[in-house]
């Protein structure tokens, strides 16, 4: 395929735009067939079998939620126990969305009045377990009352959460069982879910649709003195070697070495053990070493992945990630300017990746992190880092501009923007500081979008998507002209 007709990639694509074939599709297939045996994965897809997503659209209302209480680690983020209110720029008109804490005042008519997203009813739920497990929360009390109530008056119900955890599909059973209704789920059964989580279980998935050269070169074992040995091992051949626990995400869970520090095995003892109490090690599950391959080019693929027999994956989108730190911590996400040769090569790998997961019976969002190594503009190769087998920071804020934005996908950048000063301020302070510039779909003015709100209270943090007519109108949005328009600058 000539590089002019490629172009366009990072906006996204169908599985043929994408230059691939149903003998592409039947090969990933066959290539992934051996893991799902080994895993189980027919008999574990018919526990489910009554909630899994059909192949055509029911037209039931969504009860839409984040649960994110499967992702370790995560209490270490600044205000995540809010998240759980990103669940509201998924819901659209009569659709239900549920959190176990209070709405941000004002941003309820912020998204029907002026984003214009419709009228979607809140659903609070009261804590049962932790604070971000929301699903489990609407199995009872009051939550689980109305979610039925609304179940019987549409006369069934759809489940659109952040992570197909299995807490999600109890929820849906209980709800079922008490209307007598169906319900349906759209997102992986829990077999699937973790096939796409789990960093091992991707990487094997890689190597047997793609080949090995896809990804870093890794060894993987619960016991200590053979993750000693294989950092030491790879660090002869690699300048910077890693750990990577398997189910974390934004860079938790990792850490990294240069070689020369590994030489010494007691040493490096004492550094595996530090990392595994760290972590919270249970002794048991599988721990990553890994080749930590440098660059500054880590894209992310965003995926749609339909119920098998109603189409083939099909791409939504190419980003940039935007990472801090040593340990690489996610901030947020531009669309790629990676050009038009990386951008298919990307496109392509992840779909394929994609078909074998659609035969693991994945259904949804689902997006993965990757490596370019050397010139895009010249020769270069791809690895795969992980999949996030859920919705995330870079599919939540391009969901939000495709909803927003009539016709392509326009230049933007989206992160976290957090300040001292921002603490305790009201959201409707916000959108008077900001003023014109706040984006109104209605009339396509103004440059910002706001949504994570939940954490503004007590962080001073929230999620902003910056529009503009250039990506590097986008970038200055974000990055000095909002400062200037919140005071903060």
């Amino acid at each position: 395929m000539a590089e002019a007709e490629t172009r366009g990639l990072e906006l996204g694509g169908s599985w043929l735009e994408a230059g691939l074939s149903e003998d592409d599709y039947a090969r990933a297939i066959e290539a992934g067939r051996p893991l799902g045996e080994r895993l189980g994965v027919a008999e574990a897809l018919a526990t489910w079998s009554l909630h899994r997503w059909p192949a055509e659209e029911t037209g039931f209302p969504r009860l839409v939620l984040d649960d994110i209480s499967a992702i370790p680690f995560l209490v270490n983020v600044v205000g995540v126990e809010e998240y759980q209110h990103r669940a509201r720029v998924r819901a659209n008109d009569g659709d239900l969305f549920a959190a176990v804490t209070s709405e941000t005042p004002g941003y309820g008519a912020y998204c029907e009045d002026v984003l214009g997203m419709g009228r979607a009813e809140f659903v609070r739920a009261e804590v049962s377990g932790g604070p971000m497990e929301v699903a489990r929360a609407c199995s009872q009390g009051a939550a689980f009352e109305r979610i039925c109530a609304r179940t019987r008056e549409a006369g069934g119900l759809s489940i659109d959460p952040y992570m197909g955890i299995k807490a999600v599909w109890e929820l849906a059973a209980a709800v079922a069982s008490e209307t007598g209704l169906p319900v349906h789920v759209c997102a992986p059964p829990p077999i699937a879910t973790w096939i796409g989580n789990d960093k091992g279980l991707l990487s094997e998935c890689v190597e047997r649709t793609l080949g090995p050269t896809w990804v870093v070169e890794t060894r993987e074992s619960s016991e200590v003195d053979a993750l000693v040995s294989h950092l030491i091992d790879l660090a002869t051949r690699h300048a910077r070697v890693g750990l990577k626990r398997t189910r974390c995400a934004s860079g938790m869970g990792n850490l990294h070495f240069p070689a020369e520090a590994l030489r010494d095995p007691d040493t490096v003892c004492t550094r595996v053990e530090a990392f595994l109490r760290d972590t919270e090690w249970d002794g048991k599950e599988a721990v990553l070493v890994v080749a930590w391959e440098s660059t500054p080019l880590s894209p992310s693929t965003q995926i749609w992945i339909p119920a098998q027999g109603a189409g083939r994956p099909r791409l939504d989108g190419i980003y940039e990630q935007l990472l801090e730190g040593e340990e690489r911590v996610f901030l947020g996400s531009r669309p790629s300017g990676l050009g038009a040769r990386v951008n298919r090569k990307l496109a392509r790998a992840s779909l394929i990746v994609c078909a074998a997961l659609q035969s693991f019976g994945y259904v949804g969002r689902c997006s993965f992190d990757l490596l370019v190594l050397g010139d895009p503009a010249g020769e270069f190769e791809i690895r795969f880092t992980e999949c996030n087998g859920r919705w995330g920071g870079t599919s939540t804020p391009m969901h939000l501009v495709d909803r927003l934005v009539a016709g392509p996908r326009p230049p933007y950048r989206a992160q976290v923007f957090q300040h001292a000063d921002l603490v305790g301020v009201p959201f409707d302070e916000i959108l008077r500081r900001v003023g014109p510039e706040v984006y109104r779909p209605s009339t396509g003015e103004g440059r910002f979008v706001f949504y994570n709100t939940g954490p503004l209270a007590n962080s001073g943090k929230l999620d902003v998507v910056s529009f503009g007519p250039t990506q590097e109108a986008a970038e200055r949005g974000l990055l000095e002209d909002l400062p200037r328009l919140l005071g903060v600058s």
